[in-house]
């Protein structure tokens, strides 16, 4: 068996009450043939292996079995003229399931206005964008059609705004490019994924100075995540999460992972935080990022 495998092998069926019932905010429900191109590019730039099935009902079968409620299906177009029909494909499966909370992507290059309004329209609750592979910023301007509309219709962003894993290059993110997107839509909530990492301070000081700004755990808090990148979670006190629980949500990249599941809450659940911190990470925040409170 192979050690990502047997990581794998180690999500533990028996649900923890302090995480049940829970909401995951990012998981990636796609098409197989773009799941399979983003693993190979994972791959091949960070020598990732995933060992975790990415069809709807199997991965279904895993989330359910761990006590999670929900997730927010995330989509994101990395080319332009996809992302209607992968919005289309996203609300599909929503249909099939009342795990799924769908999310919709739009192309910094495709008619953003019309791509969005027919999102929302179809149900879409909110948007994605992975700001290095878009090759688009939180503030670039060609979005802000987009970015209207999520005011209008109150739907949430979600962004990978930081530079984690392996974007530090990149000119499309960064906690300024971020901030500047929050100056501009202080109306529309705004999450930045992976806990902002690897500028986890700038975002948390961003969010403690904004009521709509919100982070998510995914990845960046796993109790594996120092063998896929350079982070150790422990740098994060608990002060963190018991002062901003109402706008900390949990998330796992799911199924895009290169170790267990399991690990994902592991970490948090071993922190001695109060139960209501709790709630709010696996559950409530999850509803007010989604507008349900």
């Amino acid at each position: 068996m192979s050690d990502a495998a047997a990581d794998a092998s180690r999500d533990d069926p028996t649900p923890d009450d302090r995480f049940v019932p829970a909401i995951d905010c990012h998981v990636h429900l796609m098409p197989e043939r773009l799941v399979a191109a983003i693993r190979g590019a994972l791959t091949d730039e960070a020598g990732w292996g995933f060992p975790h099935p990415s069809t709807q009902g199997e991965m279904e079968r895993t989330l359910r079995a761990a006590g999670i409620e929900r997730y927010c299906a995330l989509p994101y177009a990395h080319k332009p003229d996809i992302a209607r029909e992968l919005n289309a494909w996203v609300a599909e499966r929503a249909d099939t399931s009342e795990m799924v909370v769908p999310f919709a992507t739009v192309h910094g290059d495709d008619e953003v206005g019309d791509v969005v309004r027919e999102a929302f329209e179809a149900g879409a609750r909110g948007l994605k964008f992975q700001c290095p592979v878009q090759r688009v910023a939180p503030d670039d301007p060609r979005l802000d059609p987009a970015y209207e509309l999520a005011a209008e219709y109150d739907r949430p962003i979600l962004f990978h705004g930081g530079t984690a894993p392996m974007f530090e290059d990149s000119p499309h993110v960064g906690v300024e490019r971020f901030r500047a997107f929050v100056d501009s839509y202080p109306e529309v909530r705004a999450c930045c994924a992976h806990m902002g990492t690897f500028e986890t301070e700038a975002f948390v000081d961003v969010l403690a100075a904004n009521d709509n700004v919100f982070l998510d755990t995914c990845f960046a808090m796993s109790s594996a995540v120092g063998e896929s990148m350079a982070f150790d979670p422990a740098s994060i006190p608990d002060s963190v999460f018991e002062e901003h629980s109402e706008r900390i949500m949990y998330g796992s990249d799911y199924p895009n992972i290169p170790h267990s599941y399991r690990s994902e809450r592991e970490h948090l659940l071993s922190r001695d935080l109060p139960e209501s911190t709790y709630r709010d990470l696996f559950h409530d925040t999850a509803e007010r990022f989604l507008g349900e409170r």
